[in-house]
């Protein structure tokens, strides 16, 4: 991708470049490669927590006070340093891999070397790294072990070394660096890995009676139906040993926890099923911190560990309780707040924001469920005096604190975690309050219902479809709720509605002949078209194709998009033009440089953007997300509210100083370490190597970055801010023009003011005197027409009075007024209801034209003492003309859309009103 930016953009490349493939672009099929196999079972199994108070518990040497949760990743990760390992930084939670979701493995960063994608960077590597699980959510804190957040520590070999030295490593760390007895530990292997087997009785010393043979369900790993696969050997920690060997089952939870899982990637699956050798074998081992936590610290589950416990201290705390005497129920909620905020703490820094859809969504839940949860055990504000406060941000305090030595980005963006998390939670209580009430209802009602026909209490898929569509309320906690009280949730019906809502059609799957017109896409191994990658988008340009005898063109391929797929294959995105494609045949690939050098300067003015928010609003803010194309720029970033016209004048001024600069860019490429060190800014979203580019504007910008650039800032010729708003709780965004698009824009709005000059007769800078003028007499004759037509309404309103009649010695008024506005309306009731005698009642409709309807109630101190309010009763009547109003309870107003329902609206309040006078006067 790089190399594609440091091409010419007038560059064009002629050779034998194979097509890879070809296929209309509607019907390609796209193989993605799951992570799937045996490292999935470390949170599968759910059995009740392990007692610790074992009279034979012992962990070794080491005492629990030495092994915090800092010094275990510590210890590991400088054991393999010191044999060879390359420490490399837990990569993000929003991984690069399309096929994954969030970052679930420790592996993930590496998944391109394990299938043979990209070469490897270094022999041997060690990591500890963030991972996120939700799918046994249920889960968390009702066993020992299950955690939505986790860190996976973990040694890598890319084809240094294999089996044995993974194997006697793990030995050497778990039993002499952490102290674990002997004894207490036991093996899982392949059943047909008799190698593995060797090693752990042979050369490590562990009896045949503690290493267990299980099938490939547990203990053989793939990538997927074909491709890099091997079996994995396990080390369980035996919680009881005094129950002996005999019949011991590695599944029994309260007996073994497994910490630690080594993969053995020796065959490849072929199509037919069968496994041949692998060339390059490696290694891919995964351990949990927090299991491993939990045995040194000697604690009954992974909650308890210091790196979850401060956090379920301080919700305790906010809740008024103990956690020590607490009950089991406080317990798990306690432990699912602990939990939660380190996910949601960890997603929000890495740039995942709360929203209904993707990762976002995921956010959003985690952090719903803590709230809910919070409110159960009675937090009540913000734990600083502020009852109406939000408690999330004093737990993240917590959380952050913890973070220094997993990520120490959390810290630096403390300010955008702590506020994303406080407006969020305000946001959600409003729903919760209203979600709740209903609920309860609905529950107390399929409760009843049950009891009366002897059923299974259900609540019904619309109903809980009511709540999400209606209440924004989340279907996760709707069936958390029912389940608390014992009434099952109808996901069926649920999943029925929202199907019926979304009334998607699947597209028909068409054969389509691929010749002049069609759409295409075309995979080639080298271009030198940009991909979209970055934000950028890809380049657009031409692929000429070419005979392989007489060197004629036989094909033109107009490239509209170009994508990079796993293994740096790119898929050129195009129509056929002229001619037919072939596999195999000589290409021609020549890139529109005009687009280019406008990606190019947006790209640039990008980094001018971002550094210039960062001086005018605050350093702590940061992207959230970008778009560079040709003719535009959009930007990203996370702000808690709307930029000021001076604010977005100020930055606009800056990258326009930078621009005249004429400033010459650097790009270098370095170790991703150093630029850090250096300062320079990642771009949201991406995955980087051990090696980064660095694009840098000196003084100005520093930017991890493989995009394309201009090589002067002068190249930008201008920048504009064409708009500035809200896109979602705290994200911002600004949409921005450069370059030729600059100039373009700039042309366009002057031709716009030469226009406006013209049909004003002034000068350009006296447009806005003379519009404000413009303004207000227009203003001024509006209320001048107004005033006249309240005058006229009040006249007619004169001639009502003499037709009012009498019920009970109460004046009645009920007219159409004609086309009478809604002021004059008003102004007709008031002159009505001062004028006839207490007790009266006048209501009023008019049609003032677009399909409007206007309605007032105007009832005296006497109409109102008798119980009769003008807004309850104007409310019902406007809904006759398909609308609806209220106010006081002696005057209110009221709008519809169906004015030929006017005239039976206005006999029906007649009748109601005689009848309500009647009936009060009785």
């Amino acid at each position: 991708m790089e190399a594609a930016a440091l091409l010419s953009p007038t560059a064009t490349s002629r050779s034998p470049l194979p097509l890879l493939s070809t296929a209309p672009a509607a019907h390609r099929l796209h193989v993605l490669l799951p992570l799937s196999g045996r490292r999935r079972r470390l949170c599968l199994r759910s059995s009740p927590r392990p007692r610790v108070e074992s009279a034979t518990q012992e962990v070794g040497a080491a005492s629990s006070g030495e092994w915090s949760g800092d010094a275990i990743r510590r210890r590991f990760l400088d054991f393999y340093a010191a044999r060879g390992h390359k420490i490399l930084p837990s990569s993000s939670l929003v991984p690069d891999d399309p096929t994954v979701f969030l970052t679930i493995a420790g592996m993930l960063q590496f998944k391109p070397i394990f299938l043979g994608k990209e070469p490897r960077r270094v022999p041997c590597a060690t990591t500890s790294q963030k991972c996120i699980r939700t799918n046994d959510i249920e889960n968390v804190g009702r066993t020992s072990r299950h955690q939505t957040f986790f860190e996976m520590l973990g040694n890598f070999s890319f084809g240094d070394y294999f089996k044995k030295e993974a194997i006697t490593w793990a030995w050497e760390l778990t039993t002499k660096e952490f102290g674990l007895p002997p004894e207490r530990l036991w093996i899982s292997v392949f059943q047909d890995d008799d190698e593995a087997f060797s090693i752990w009785h042979n050369e490590v010393g562990v009896p045949k009676e503690r290493i267990k043979r299980l099938g490939e369900d547990d203990n053989f790993w793939t990538s997927g139906a074909t491709g890099p696969c091997g079996p994995c050997s396990e080390i369980y920690y035996d919680f009881y040993p005094e129950r002996g060997s005999s019949d011991a089952d590695l599944g029994d939870d309260s007996r073994f926890i497994e910490f630690y899982n080594l993969v053995f990637m020796q065959y490849n699956k072929k199509d037919d099923g069968s496994l041949e050798p692998l060339k390059q074998k490696n290694i891919d081992t995964g351990m949990g911190l927090e299991r491993m936590a939990r045995i040194l610290q000697k604690v009954p589950n992974n909650y308890e560990t210091d790196l979850i416990f401060p956090i379920i201290e301080k919700a305790a705390s906010m809740a008024l309780v103990s956690y020590t005497t607490a009950d089991d129920a406080m317990k798990t909620n306690l432990k699912i707040i602990g939990d939660h905020m380190r996910a949601v703490v960890y997603l929000i820094s890495d740039g995942v924001i709360p929203s209904n859809i993707g990762r976002g969504y995921v956010v959003r839940r985690l952090i719903r469920r803590v709230v809910r949860t919070g409110r159960l055990i009675g937090i009540r504000g913000d734990g600083h005096g502020n009852s109406e406060g939000a408690f999330l941000p004093s737990l993240a305090e917590v959380a952050i604190s913890l973070s220094t030595e997993i990520d120490p980005d959390v810290e630096s963006r403390r300010k955008s975690i702590l506020g994303e998390l406080q407006r969020e939670e305000l946001r959600f209580v409003q729903t919760l309050e209203r979600g709740e009430k209903l609920l309860d209802e609905l529950l107390d009602e399929a409760l009843s219902s049950a009891g009366n026909n002897g059923g299974k209490p259900c609540l019904s898929g619309k109903d809980v479809f009511l709540l999400y569509d209606t209440y924004g309320f989340p279907v996760e906690i709707t069936a958390e709720i029912a389940g608390e009280r014992g009434v099952i949730v109808d996901m069926k019906g649920f999943d029925m509605e929202m199907e019926n809502q979304r009334k998607q059609s699947q597209a028909a799957h068409n054969v389509v002949k691929l010749s002049v017109g069609n759409e295409t896409e075309i995979v080639k191994n080298r271009t030198p078209f940009y991909a979209e990658s970055g934000g950028q988008v890809g380049d657009n340009g031409f692929l000429y194709v070419y005979g392989e005898e007489d060197a004629k063109q036989k094909a033109v391929i107009e490239i509209n998009d170009v994508q990079k797929s796993l293994g740096n294959i790119f898929v050129h995105k195009g129509t056929i033009k002229q001619g037919s494609v072939e596999v195999g045949k000589e290409i021609d690939a020549a890139v529109d440089a005009k687009l280019r050098q406008g990606a190019k300067a947006h790209h640039t003015a990008t980094h001018l953007l971002q550094s210039a928010l960062k001086s005018i609003i605050g350093s702590e803010t940061s992207q959230a997300g970008s778009l560079v194309a040709f003719d535009r720029l959009r930007f990203d970033f996370n702000f808690h509210r709307p930029l000021s016209e001076e604010e977005l004048m100020k930055i606009e001024s800056l990258v326009n100083q930078w621009v005249s600069s004429a400033t010459h860019l650097e790009t270098k490429v370095m170790d991703l370490q150093d630029a850090k060190n250096a300062g320079a800014i990642a771009m949201f979203g991406e995955k980087y190597g051990e090696q980064v580019r660095v694009v840098e504007v000196p003084g100005v910008s520093m930017e991890l970055c493989g995009g394309t650039h201009v090589s002067n800032t002068a190249e930008i010729r201008g920048f504009k801010i064409i708009s500035e708003q809200g896109i979602a709780s705290g994200v911002r965004r600004i949409e921005a023009v450069a370059g030729d698009a600059f100039v373009e824009y700039v042309c366009a709005r002057d031709n716009y003011m030469r226009c406006l000059c013209s049909s004003l007769k002034v000068k350009a800078e006296d447009v806005n005197g003379r519009v404000e003028t413009i303004l207000e007499e227009l203003r001024t004759t509006r209320n001048e027409v107004s005033s006249l037509r309240s005058k006229i309404a009040v006249l007619k309103a004169a001639s009502l009075a003499n037709k009012a009649t009498t019920i009970d010695n109460t004046r009645v008024v009920v007219e159409n007024m004609g086309d009478v506005d809604a002021d004059g309306l008003k102004s007709a009731a008031e002159y009505l209801v001062d004028t006839l005698e207490d007790p009266a009642a006048v209501i009023l409709g008019s049609s003032p034209g677009d399909g409007k309807v206007s309605l007032v109630a105007a009832f005296s101190p006497g109409v109102v003492k008798m119980g009769i309010q003008a807004g309850k009763f104007v409310g019902g009547i406007a809904k006759l003309c398909g609308g609806g109003g209220g106010g006081k309870p002696n005057f209110a107003q009221a709008g519809g859309r169906k004015p030929e329902n006017l005239p039976g609206a206005l006999e029906k309040a007649r009748d109601e009103i005689v009848a309500a006078i009647s009936s009060k006067s009785s």
